[in-house]
């Protein structure tokens, strides 16, 4: 049986908590910041975790589940 291979994107961009959850940055921080608020700049700073629904499939990239 061959080794499982991690998703090289999703190991890059998702990172497990103590508990089992699993951290992610937000999306729209990159570029384009001229038309987006202060506040909204600094929220999307901010760590969020990912969506109970899609944890499953995360950790099946993340080779966890």
């Amino acid at each position: 049986m061959p080794k499982m291979k991690t998703n090289s994107s999703a190991k890059k961009r998702f990172k497990l908590t103590g508990t089992g959850k699993i951290k992610r940055k937000h999306a729209f921080k990159s570029h384009i910041l001229t038309k987006k608020s202060t506040k909204a700049k600094r929220a999307l700073t901010a760590t969020g975790t990912v969506h109970t629904t899609d944890e499953y499939r995360v950790k099946r990239m993340l080779g966890i589940a």
